[in-house]
Formats: C-alpha cells, sequence, structure tokens
C-alpha cells in the first residue's frame, strides 16, 4: 500500500531510515574510535574540540579530567551506544576528516536517494535531523556513493541545535527554524520514541521498518509504516 501525504517537506533520520545501522556501528564507531587518543592529544586547542570536552567533563562530573579519561568516557558511550551531544561532536570531526580523505565512503539504501531525488524535484523542501553532529550529517551526504547530495538539503539538525530526538520540543523548535507549519512537516524514522515525539509535535510521522535493522522486530507502534522510500509519495502543498 502507498502511503500519500501533501506537505512542505520532508525530515529524514538517517540511521535505520536512510541508512544501514550496521554500516555506522561496524563502519564508523572503530573508525573513530581509534582515532579519539590522537584527537584530544593533538587537536585539544581547536574550538570544537575544546568545547566538547568541556562537556564530556562536566557530564562525568570532572572539571579536571584528562585526555586519557576523557577517551574512557567517550569508548564507555560508544559501547553504550549513547547519544551523547559532545561524543557526536567529537565523532562528527573524525568522521569528516574522514571522508575527506577518502577513508570513508557513506551508505544509503538502494531506494532512497532516487526518491530525495523526485521529493525534491517537485518542490518538496528536505532536512535531516539525527543524533549524528551536523558536521558528520554533511559529510555523510557529501560523500555518497552517488557524490554530493547536499544540494538536496535545506538544512540539517541534531541534538545541539534542535534537542533530544524524543522529545516535542525539539521538532516544534525545528518547524521554528524551518518557518514550516507542523502540519505540513512529514518526519522519516525507524524509532518509535521518535515517531511520538513528532507526533506529538503536530507533525506527520512514518516509521520505516527495514529487515535486519535494530527496531525492525519491535515495530512502529500504531504509526504508518513503510519498508522503503517508494512506498511513500510525497508531493507538494499548495494551500
Amino acid at each position: 500500500m502507498t502511503l500519500r501525504y501533501t506537505v512542505d517537506a520532508v525530515v529524514l533520520d538517517i540511521e535505520g531510515t536512510t541508512s544501514a545501522t550496521g554500516f555506522v556501528v561496524d563502519v564508523l564507531y572503530p573508525y573513530a574510535r581509534s582515532r579519539f587518543a590522537a584527537l584530544l592529544s593533538e587537536r585539544s586547542g581547536d574550538p570544537e574540540v575544546a568545547r566538547a570536552v568541556a562537556q564530556v567533563r562536566e557530564a562525568i562530573g570532572e572539571p579536571e579530567a584528562d585526555a586519557v579519561r576523557v577517551e574512557k568516557a567517550l569508548n564507555a558511550w560508544l559501547d553504550e551506544d549513547r547519544k551523547a551531544t559532545p561524543l557526536k561532536i567529537l565523532q562528527g570531526v573524525i568522521w569528516s576528516e574522514g571522508f575527506a580523505r577518502g577513508d570513508l565512503v557513506s551508505h544509503f539504501y538502494d531506494d532512497v536517494v532516487p526518491e530525495l531525488r523526485a521529493w525534491h524535484s517537485s518542490g518538496v523542501r528536505l532536512y535531516v535531523y539525527s543524533s549524528g553532529s551536523v558536521a558528520a550529517q554533511r559529510a555523510w551526504f557529501t560523500n555518497s556513493p552517488e557524490g554530493d547530495l547536499t544540494s538536496l538539503l535545506s538544512g540539517l539538525y541534531d541534538t545541539e541545535n534542535a534537542g533530544p530526538k524524543q522529545e516535542a520540543e525539539s521538532y516544534r523548535r525545528i518547524s521554528g527554524s524551518t518557518g514550516v507549519e507542523p502540519a505540513r512537516l512529514l518526519f522519516l524514522s525507524d524509532r518509535p520514541g521518535e515517531l511520538d515525539a513528532a507526533r506529538a509535535a503536530g507533525w506527520h510521522a512514518v516509521g520505516i521498518r527495514r529487515p535486519g535493522e535494530p527496531y525492525f522486530e519491535q515495530g512502529v507502534g500504531d504509526h504508518a509504516e513503510a519498508g522503503t522510500f517508494d512506498e511513500i509519495t510525497v508531493s507538494r502543498s499548495t494551500s
């Protein structure tokens, strides 16, 4: 069954939605883990790194924590798959450089990019809202197997500039930032808690269920669901 929505914009989750969680866990996480120590020791003066390190120290309640202790905290959060903002910031720095060097190429499910191009061509704006940092999102869409896709996107949101993904206020904040009314926004994600929060903010929400993804068996609650992006028809609102 095809799902049909008339909206002004679609907001995309990445892991489990546009792209395989396994790629992130099996490729990107180890890549970052192996480079935390060098980043913390060699780039501590970089404003973005320094800000994230200060946030780690605050989170663990150790204002004088050295680089070794900070790295230990980052690795523990990585093991827990915790959506901690400073972890995501530092991962984003490392991944952005890895993509730029050609060490990394991002992953997209085969059904995703053709639909994104079609929706964009029809006048629907596309945004990303991911727990990964804005820098990581930009690198991800810049270095896809089909080339640079950033021209399709109107904006990027993460837990730092929008807020936690399972809180309705974060979606209200995105609506205000984009200037798109909640009823004209569609959110695509594989996580029921995120879909619940988007709906609570007045958005349309569709759960993406892909076999092999962590949330496949759990399902998407009482939300509409699709297995692939081509099961969703999106057209531009004219009213």
